[in-house]
């Protein structure tokens, strides 16, 4: 597979494009007035025990408290056992968080979520801090893990190995990212080299710091997309900033000297993301219809409690039979969903309805068709397989705003429905206005302020009603256009 990651770098923001033989799969995006806070770690202060819900609310300096759980307070190892049951873990409990934290409290705590809407961000104890191959679980001396991406047992049992020589005196716990695949001990003695030192003049700051301080940051984007995506596949890194260009080539060298691909500064005299079409893409990316080769569709509904997704055939009539022609198109629409998913960062619930297919054996491969595409997304998915209505229930973390959101805000006209009432609804609204108005105060004439929209649909086709409600309040009623309104907007004043 050949990748290619193209960076667009502006003194307002970063843009990151990730592309697989020609195609946009996803898009990071990062604005300096509103950076991810992902990552980093703060001295919190608790604000307010909730036992009822057995959480917390943090001040770590951002005006809003952040959340936390119980379960984002202790570690597996701090788990309690039920008295008089057997050890199993399926009867181990997290204590009441409070009898682990309370009011005024000084905290150490990691931003995992970022604030979405009206949330605070989603903070947790339990700290990290990844490198290239590792990251470092400070005073969590008994983990050692692999990433489970890493299937093979030959391979896990190998990284395992590594992870206990590399680490003699077992001070913190280490988990092997899917970058460490293949990789040899001495990359990963000089990743957790790297990662201990800094853990040190983190722990330095924790100790001498003050409530609300921010003792460590994430990388920026850039070297974030550097640590985490570069591989083998990544064949080309293209920046339109001379800056983040010379930033990366020292970072490459120190970090991932062994990687054999080019990182370009690109001169052209087009944008970097004209060039390519990414903000074709990205546009694309906005809208509710996407269309599919074969001439069938999706429509995407992203809603704060859920993404819909609705599969239909479209245009597409087969060449053979019904039921061929629906198993065609939910193939095609079971690639297209997970390249979507990940191109929108669409996380929390979704539930995708595939047209009704009556073949067991079509229906489990649309689904495994679904699943090994969603195996490239580097966050973390799961499909739970069909309900009974024949829906496909999948979930995908939600760790940052999605593009929509990122992007776009609600329509000042229709408050983010995607609907507007109809001119003939308003009109009638207003004359019903009037009349209220006419009954509650008195008044001598009446002056409606409109749309020029909905002023010239009363002229055109209502001024006989117009005409008898004057009539029967015995008022004089005038319309004035104003252009600024939009169609459902006027106001109704008293002269």
């Amino acid at each position: 597979m050949s990748e290619e990651i193209l960076i667009n770098s502006t003194p307002s923001e970063t843009r990151v494009a990730l592309v697989e033989n020609g195609m946009l799969q996803e898009m990071l995006i990062e604005r300096y007035q509103s950076t991810s806070c992902v990552g980093n770690i703060y001295i919190g202060r608790v604000e307010k025990v909730l036992p009822g819900l057995q959480a917390a609310f943090v001040d770590i300096g951002h005006g809003r408290s952040a959340f936390m759980h119980v379960t984002d307070v202790c570690s597996q190892q701090k788990l309690i056992r039920l008295e008089g049951q057997k050890k199993s873990d399926s009867e181990l409990k997290y204590p009441s968080i409070s009898s682990v934290v309370h009011e005024g409290q000084r905290i150490v705590v990691q931003v995992y979520k970022d604030a979405i809407g009206s949330k605070g961000a989603r903070i947790t104890c339990n700290l990290s801090i990844p490198s290239r191959f590792l990251v470092l679980l400070p005073n969590e001396p008994k983990v050692n893990t692999i990433s489970i991406r890493i299937m093979e047992e030959e391979e896990r049992a190998r990284l395992i190995s590594c992870l206990e020589n590399i680490q003699q005196k077992k001070e913190h716990g280490l988990i092997a990212r899917t970058n460490a695949e293949c990789s040899n001990e001495e990359d990963l003695l000089r990743d957790f080299k790297f990662l201990h030192k800094l853990w040190g003049k983190v722990n330095e700051r924790i100790k001498t710091g003050k409530v609300k301080d921010l003792v460590y940051q994430e990388f920026n984007l850039p070297k974030r997309i550097v640590r985490d995506f570069i591989s083998s596949d990544v064949k080309v890194i293209k920046t339109d900033s001379f800056t983040v260009y010379v930033h990366l080539k020292k970072f490459i060298k120190e970090f991932v000297p062994e990687w054999q691909g080019e990182l370009l500064h690109y001169k052209g005299a087009r944008p970097i993301f004209d060039f390519y079409n990414i903000d074709d893409e990205i546009n694309r990316a906005l809208r509710q219809f996407v269309p599919l080769k074969s001439g069938g569709n999706l429509v995407i509904d992203q809603n704060e409690a859920m993404t819909t997704i609705d599969v239909n055939t479209g245009k597409y009539i087969g060449f053979k039979n019904q039921e061929e022609t629906v198993f065609r198109t939910n193939l095609e629409a079971a690639q297209m969903i997970a390249r979507q998913l990940r191109l929108r960062n669409i996380g929390g619930i979704i539930i995708a309805d595939f047209i009704d297919m009556s073949v067991q054996e079509h229906k489990d491969q649309v689904l495994k068709t679904l699943q090994n595409h969603l195996t490239a997304d580097p966050t973390r998915t799961y499909v739970h397989g069909l309900t009974t209505l024949g829906l496909v229930e999948i979930t995908r973390k939600r760790t940052t705003e999605n593009l929509q959101q990122m992007l776009t805000q609600k329509c000042p006209s229709c408050d983010g429905l995607g609907k507007m009432k109809t001119v003939e609804s308003v009109c009638y609204e207003l004359f019903r206005e009037i009349i209220r108005m006419v009954r509650q105060f008195q008044t001598g004439k009446i002056l409606v302020i409109a749309s020029t929209v909905l002023v010239d649909y009363i002229l055109d086709e209502q001024t006989h009603s117009l005409s008898e409600l004057e009539d029967e309040l015995g008022k004089r009623i005038s319309l004035q256009p104003e252009n600024s309104y939009s169609q459902e907007q006027y106001d109704v004043v008293i002269v």
